[in-house]
């Protein structure tokens, strides 16, 4: 049995490795930026640029970690000299720079970046090229560089990029055309599929209530009103009981199959709240649903032990389901995709959510079912369920009480 525990405990620790966040570098010195969000019938961005390099540029003593209100005193200022240094031209005239909000993004030991929101004015339709004047601080520091990315651009399939740099500007290239791919729905539609298969795979959660569902995929619950029978007592005697109350599914193809309709009212229910939430229709406090996310995985695990739902196991999928959806509307939130493109937005997530599963099930299924014959596989589990358990009412605690506790830090700490 100890070996059986130290098994799911390497099962575990493997997901826990292969969803942990890595740190990616996306800023680096010497460096500025605009960041291009196309959309269907217009163009905004961001223009960032740390504290220091303002300082040089408008010979001023900002801080390095200057708060926003501190800040707007010389936004005026700030915003005149992106004026001088930035313009944009296209076959439609010259673009305006129209500015938003201002946001600061800390920039680690750089410093704070200042973020300039912006919109281009004057534009009838996107163009399928920009052309692009860039000085800023080249006058003050011949090594500095402007890098133009495009952030976002859902029928190229772009989406959230910070890494992929479209065109560097520099003291000797001060001006440059941004080619702007036309792209088509088809790619925005497979951009989104992407989306939906990587963040199931990197949402632990979501992992381990598919694994709650698919542990006992390859069992058949013995519903029976007796009570196992014998002079066995204590611990091997429950063990036992354990045993005798599942056997081993006769066929590979069945079993399988099951298991995948299971999944696939998971995916119903969270399409169904995934699209409320897009909507605005409906709008749950995130705290709540991350709290009920990790609790779903416990009765999700409860109910491999004690029955909650005689034969209705898809009652569990489709019920937590529709919170999970919820879960999933944050992610798209933090894409920032809204309303372009929504319909075949919502459905190429799902559709790739619903791959992503059934890859998993694909990797998981036939090791269980080759398992399925060994006499400590109904031991193994319930030993499984229990760690599931305890883990999700670890999450649940941190998730809805708003705390950090230390056995977090140290598991994270000790894998990153």
């Amino acid at each position: 049995m100890r070996i059986h525990l130290r098994f799911i405990y390497v099962v575990i620790i493997g997901l826990i490795i292969i969803a942990a966040p890595r740190p990616v570098q996306a800023h680096a010195p010497n460096q500025s930026y605009i960041f291009f969000y196309i959309y269907e019938d217009g163009i905004d961005g961001i223009i960032e640029i740390t504290t220091d390099d303002i300082n040089r540029a408008l010979n001023l003593s900002l801080p390095r970690e200057i708060a926003l209100e501190d800040l707007n005193a010389y936004l005026p200022q700030i915003k005149a000299y992106a004026l001088e240094n930035i313009s944009f031209k296209s076959v439609q005239g010259s673009h305006t720079i129209q500015f938003n909000e201002t946001t600061l993004f800390n920039g680690g030991s750089l410093g704070n970046y200042v973020q300039l929101h912006f919109s281009l004015e004057s534009l009838s339709e996107v163009p399928e090229k920009l052309d692009i004047r860039y000085e800023v601080l080249f006058d003050k520091d011949p090594s500095h560089q402007g890098l133009m990315v495009i952030a976002e651009h859902w029928k190229a399939g772009i989406v959230n990029n910070e890494a992929m740099v479209s065109l560097i500007l520099s003291t000797d290239e001060r001006q440059k055309t941004l080619e702007i791919a036309e792209g088509s729905l088809w790619q925005g539609f497979t951009m989104m599929v992407g989306q939906g298969i990587h963040h199931i795979w990197i949402g632990l959660d979501h992992i381990l209530f598919l694994l709650a569902l698919i542990l006992p995929s390859v069992l058949t619950r013995l519903f029976s009103e007796k009570k196992s029978s014998g002079t066995t007592s204590g611990k091997l005697g429950f063990l036992s009981s354990i045993s005798n109350s599942w056997k081993p599914v006769e066929s590979f193809k069945p079993a399988f199959i099951y298991i995948v309709k299971i999944v696939t009212f998971f995916t119903i229910a969270h399409t169904i709240t995934l699209s409320l939430a897009a909507l605005e229709i409906v709008s749950l406090p995130s705290r709540i649903v991350e709290s009920i996310i990790a609790l779903s995985i416990a009765l999700a695990a409860l109910h491999n032990i004690y029955p909650l739902f005689k034969g209705k196991d898809w009652l569990i999928a489709f019920g937590f389901g529709l919170f999970h959806g919820f879960g999933f509307a944050s992610v798209l939130g933090d894409i920032g995709l809204g309303g372009q493109f929504l319909t075949l937005t919502l459905f190429g997530f799902n559709v790739g959510v619903e791959i992503g599963q059934v890859v998993i099930i694909c990797l998981i299924f036939p090791v269980l079912y080759l398992m399925r014959n060994l006499k400590f596989y109904p031991q193994f589990l319930f030993s499984g369920s229990i760690l599931l358990i305890l883990i999700s009412l670890y999450w649940f605690t941190e998730r809805f009480f708003e705390v950090d506790l230390l056995l977090g830090k140290f598991v994270f700490g000790f894998i990153v």
